[in-house]
């Protein structure tokens, strides 16, 4: 079997990791239960770039379960976890990520992924969904999925410009993904990335949130429930009521830079953070992403106006300016979440994780139907998912009444 990771004798560490996750993701097991049975991706090949965790590892053994042959790589350089790359493989998967990869093997690594003829491609990013579409590689997949926001966007660009060879399924769209992954998920997981990486004590800290979508409502959220005071920086005028209506100060970034202790991008865009911010920073500022790409924090600029530069702790490195005000970076400017961090709780990814099984069905279930674009996720399956996690939660609630469905459907009272 064709693989490369850091060490196959973490096999037995990760084991216990993916036993751990599987505890708290019922309503993905449910689904493997029912692939298990049914066998939807039977001889078929797929190919996968998502965060090489404990959580991808139980989606991958619920696909496998159905049947399914997997080549895996990470989303990120810094974001798999080698003990769970090494479990994966003993299991059948062919994985090709490592933690730490230089962007040369990150790159090398993709390519060998979509080197898998694949009937379904997964991302997380679209950076696999960027090379099947934008060279002269032959493609078969029928369909494909993405779970990113930023990975939408990506991909909605490829439809516009007539390049997308495929049909893609807006995973990140799916109202079981967006509204507790993109909030819960990443507000717990960023604050638990920036606190691995510093050990800093938050109370009373100002933190600054660029940008108020569902990840940054989420990270706000949690920064102020540990007691940060917070700021928020937008340039959607809704987005920036909604978050003064929340109890947030709202402001340009060239004035939050001034006052800030922590930063926290989470935009999906370049240049949120730059040289001019960096001018005017205090002493001791710390400087994060949780968006996926780096580029949201110009790391290029704050190395180029350094004159000293050195790692403090294993994810964090202090950039001394001239004048001597240290400004501190965590993860490389990285999704500092899975950096430094574990990423999602496994509870949050049960949900997103379920949509990315029933999509990858979906797409299958509907080969030579769909055209090449974007699709929502069907409303019968998010209401689905809702259901099932809510069962596995051992939460009951009401249902409508004929009488009730009668008065709703009626418009002359």
């Amino acid at each position: 079997m064709d693989y490369d990771i850091a060490d196959i004798g973490l096999a037995g560490r990760g084991a216990l990791q993916l036993e751990w996750a599987a505890m708290h993701m019922p309503a993905l097991k449910e689904i493997e239960k029912e692939f298990g049975r049914s066998r939807p991706f039977r001889g078929k090949r797929i190919s996968a770039l998502l965060h090489v965790t404990k959580e991808t590892g139980v989606l991958m053994e619920c696909l496998a379960a159905g049947g399914a042959r997997i080549r895996l790589g990470a989303g990120n350089p810094l974001s798999t976890q080698d003990d769970i790359a090494a479990a994966l493989v003993k299991e059948g998967v062919q994985v090709f990520a490592w933690k730490g990869e230089s962007a040369d093997e990150y790159g090398k690594c993709i390519a060998k992924v979509l080197d898998f003829d694949p009937d379904i491609i997964i991302d997380d990013g679209a950076d696999l969904h960027g090379l099947a579409n934008g060279g002269k590689r032959e493609v078969s997949a029928v369909g494909g999925t993405e779970e990113t926001t930023s990975g939408i966007h990506r991909i909605k660009a490829m439809e516009k410009d007539g390049v997308l060879r495929y049909p893609i399924m807006a995973v990140n769209n799916a109202n079981t993904k967006y509204l507790f992954d993109n909030r819960y998920g990443t507000g717990q997981s960023t604050v638990d990335g920036i606190i691995r990486a510093t050990n800093i004590f938050v109370p009373g800290k100002v933190a600054v949130v660029g940008g108020y979508g569902w990840v940054g409502r989420g990270v706000a959220m949690r920064l102020r429930g540990i007691g940060a005071r917070v700021i928020v920086t937008e340039v959607d005028p809704l987005k920036a009521i909604e978050a003064n209506m929340d109890g947030f100060d709202v402001m340009p970034m060239d004035e939050a830079a001034k006052t800030g202790d922590i930063f926290v991008t989470a935009t999906g865009d370049i240049d949120i953070i730059t040289e001019r911010h960096f001018k005017v920073m205090k002493d001791g500022a710390i400087l994060c992403n949780t968006g996926h790409f780096d580029v949201e924090v110009d790391v290029k600029a704050l190395r180029r106006i350094a004159v000293k530069r050195r790692r403090i702790r294993e994810h964090m490195e202090e950039y001394t300016l001239k004048g001597g005000r240290r400004l501190f970076l965590l993860a490389e400017g990285r999704l500092v979440n899975l950096g430094a961090a574990e990423g999602h709780p496994s509870e949050v990814m049960d949900l997103s994780f379920c949509n990315q099984a029933l999509a990858s069905q979906y797409v299958l279930d509907n080969a030579g139907r769909l055209e090449n674009k974007v699709y929502s996720m069907p409303e019968e399956i998010d209401a689905r998912i809702a259901a099932i996690k809510l069962r596995t939660m051992g939460i009951r609630i009401d249902s409508l009444s004929a009488r009730q469905k009668k008065y709703l459907a009626q418009w002359d009272f």
